[in-house]
């Protein structure tokens, strides 16, 4: 019998729990998700077998700019009907194409020449990136992913944002990418037409949807959420709203040590310019990037605390990046070996949650981000094989699981608790 490739994540109809993987924006620092993703993996390939992936454990990836494209890399079908990437590539996919996607001024007046061009065009010209996305993903829509994928982007022209979901818009996977990494000032906005079921062509005008959902986290939910309103018989008998069922981990690419970056007095100041580029960046984009991200997990933190539900939910996050390492598109060797790094040290970090009140993040208790991704990997695993006993593939279960895994005793056992399998 085959491994897992014949075997999808069954719906969660079948299971206990809704599982969404959320990956924040950050360019460059899409590194230190992707550093991350990989211990995961890593973790359920201990559980499950070397061929397990994470799009065969969560109903919902979701990704903003940079955590768009890591989506796209774990979802996207292979000749194989496997994931194009495993969490392991990404690494090595960020190190060698990000310098050419950010090429680097090694001129001594490279500062006042990158001022120039933030104020009179775009930073990047994204021919690279726009080559390699479309070389990567081909013509895969976002119906033919792995599984629910949901990328936040912006239009321009009607100024709302627009949610790129495998529950609704079937659009070209490449054009997705593309239109979510269009980060202000640095990549070029991105047009295209798509048709819906009838025919019907709808035109995009699209930038990185960051300052508006730069945390993804809430619009997968709230994706998940419409669907269970709508009746889908994938979360039957599921009730919308009910965070109970869900388990969620969110990642965030990082942000800079910003207390004392900026002041009042020093902004009342300010023209338009300043507000829009500056020596240390752009203010705005950092004020909306920042708030994006905080205010759904300051939203989340509070609705799963005062369910009692904390172990559900996992943001990992860390907010004392500076230098070169705090920047989205620094792309130097040194700098993107240094992400990597921050990202192994991550791990080793206590949980935090923003705090409004304190203006930082707190630790959360003792247990460090890289114990709380291995209490997560066995969740995410007991919840496979629950729905796979459980749905139509129930009867295959038990030769699938020791074909599959080196703990089929251990898992078989667990899943004994909620159904009878068919020998």
């Amino acid at each position: 019998m085959e491994r897992s490739k014949s075997l999808p994540l069954q719906p969660p109809t079948y299971g206990n729990l809704i599982t969404i993987l959320s990956i924040d924006g950050g360019g460059i620092r899409g590194l230190i998700p992707g550093t991350i993703l990989a211990f995961l993996e890593s973790e359920l390939q201990k559980i499950d077998g070397e061929d397990a992936r994470l799009a065969d454990y969560f109903d919902v990836i979701a990704g903003t700019s940079t955590g768009g494209l890591v989506t796209a890399m774990l979802t996207s079908p292979d000749e194989n009907n496997r994931p194009l990437f495993a969490a392991k590539d990404i690494k090595n996919f960020y190190l060698n194409n990000c310098p050419k996607i950010f090429p680097q001024d090694s001129c001594p007046f490279a500062p006042a020449t990158n001022m120039v061009k933030a104020v009179t065009g775009l930073k990047y010209d994204g021919k690279h990136l726009h080559k390699l996305v479309k070389e990567k993903l081909g013509n895969t829509r976002l119906r033919q992913t792995l599984t629910n994928v949901v990328i936040p982007t912006f239009d321009i022209r009607c100024l709302q944002p627009t949610i790129f979901s495998s529950y609704k818009i079937n659009a070209l996977l490449s054009d997705i990418c593309i239109s979510t990494s269009a980060a202000t000032t640095y990549l070029s906005a991105h047009y295209f037409e798509t048709q819906d079921f009838t025919g019907k062509v709808r035109e995009f005008n699209l930038i990185d949807g960051g300052g508006a959902a730069n945390n993804p986290t809430l619009v997968a939910m709230g994706e998940v959420t419409k669907e269970i309103m709508g009746g889908s018989s994938d979360f039957f008998p599921i009730k919308p709203m009910d965070y109970r069922r869900f388990l969620v981990i969110s990642l965030r690419t990082g942000s800079a040590k910003v207390e004392g970056k900026y002041n009042a007095s020093g902004a009342a100041k300010w023209g338009v310019l300043r507000w829009l580029c500056g020596n240390g960046g752009s203010p705005l984009v950092d004020v909306f990037m920042q708030a994006s991200a905080d205010m759904v997990d300051f939203h989340l933190s509070a609705v799963f605390q005062a369910l009692h539900l904390e172990a559900n939910y996992l943001r990992i996050q860390d907010d004392t990046l500076s230098g070169a390492v705090a920047s989205v598109d620094i792309a130097t060797k040194k700098n993107l070996n240094d992400l990597v790094r921050t990202g192994e040290a991550l791990l080793e970090k206590p949980i935090s949650r923003v705090n409004l009140e304190t203006d930082g993040y707190d630790a959360r208790n003792l247990e460090t981000n890289e114990e709380a991704l291995k209490r997560f990997a066995k969740l995410l695993s007991n919840e496979r094989c629950l729905r796979l006993a459980r749905s139509t593939h129930g009867h295959n279960y038990t030769n699938w699981k020791q074909s599959y895994t080196p703990n089929a005793t251990i898992c078989t056992k667990n899943i004994l608790k909620f159904v009878k399998i068919d020998s």
